[in-house]
C-alpha cells in the first residue's frame, strides 16, 4: 500500500465515522432521508458510486484521478442515475408485489415487514430478478455511453453538457465486454444476489446499500475495462 492509498482511506474513514460515532449525525441523516428521498439519492449516488469508480482507476491505472477524467462530471451522473435507481426500486418492488399477489400469494406486504422468511427471500428475489434483467441494461448502457462522453470531452463540466453522440457512441461500444461480461456474469452472478439482499432490507436502508454497491461496481467497472 503506498502512501496515497493511505490518505484515501483515511479520509474515508474520517467521512464515515460521525454517521456511526455520533447519534445526533444519524438521526439528521434518517430524518432528511425519509423527507428528501430523491435528493438522498443523488448524493449516495454521487459520492459512493463516484468513489467505486475511482477505487476501479486506482486498481487499472494505479492513481484514483487523471486530468480528464472527470470526477465531478462523473458524480452528476452518478447523482442522476441514483435518482432514476430509487424511482427503479418503488416502481419494481412494487410491481414485483402485484405480480406475486396476481399469482396467488398472500400477505405479501406482512411477510415483507415481518422477520427474514423465505417468503421474504422470493418476494426480494422477484424485485431483484425483474429490475436487473429490464433496468439493469438500460443504465450499464447509460452509463456506458456518459462515460465515453465524458472522456471524448476531456472531464469538463462543461464537455458534460454538450450533446451526447449517441449515433457515434452506441456501436463503438465493445459489446462483447459489455454482452459477455457486464451482463451474462455481472447480472446472474453478483447483481441478483446482491440486490435480493437489499430488497430485505428495510426501506430507507435499501438505497443506501445499493450506492455502497456503487464501490463494488467500480471495481466491476475496472475488470470490465482491463478486458477491453
Amino acid at each position: 500500500m503506498k502512501i496515497k492509498d493511505f490518505w484515501f482511506i483515511l479520509g474515508m474513514v474520517l467521512f464515515f465515522a460521525p454517521f456511526f460515532i455520533f447519534d445526533s449525525v444519524y438521526e439528521s441523516y434518517k430524518t432528511f432521508n425519509a423527507e428528501h428521498g430523491m435528493v438522498m439519492s443523488f448524493i449516495k449516488f454521487a459520492i459512493l458510486a463516484t468513489l467505486g469508480e475511482s477505487i476501479g482507476l486506482r486498481i487499472k491505472e494505479g492513481k484514483y484521478n487523471y486530468k480528464g477524467f472527470g470526477l465531478i462530471p462523473r458524480a452528476i451522473v452518478w447523482g442522476f442515475i441514483g435518482i432514476s435507481i430509487k424511482a427503479a426500486f418503488i416502481i419494481f418492488s412494487s410491481g414485483s408485489m402485484a405480480l406475486l399477489e396476481y399469482l396467488g400469494m398472500e400477505n405479501i406486504k406482512a411477510i415483507m415487514g415481518a422477520d427474514l422468511s423465505w417468503s421474504k427471500v422470493l418476494v426480494a428475489f422477484t424485485s431483484s430478478a425483474t429490475i436487473n434483467l429490464i433496468f439493469a441494461p438500460v443504465f450499464m448502457t447509460f452509463h456506458k455511453i456518459t462515460d465515453t462522453h465524458i472522456l471524448d470531452n476531456g472531464g469538463t463540466i462543461r464537455g458534460l453538457f454538450r450533446p451526447i453522440k449517441f449515433k457515434e457512441i452506441f456501436p463503438s461500444l465493445n459489446w462483447e465486454v459489455q454482452w459477455g461480461f457486464v451482463f451474462k456474469k455481472t447480472i446472474p452472478f453478483f447483481w441478483i444476489p446482491a440486490h435480493t439482499i437489499t430488497f430485505c432490507l428495510p426501506p430507507e436502508w435499501q438505497i443506501l446499500f445499493a450506492a455502497f454497491l456503487g464501490i463494488v461496481l467500480g471495481v466491476i467497472l475496472s475488470v470490465a475495462s482491463r478486458m477491453n
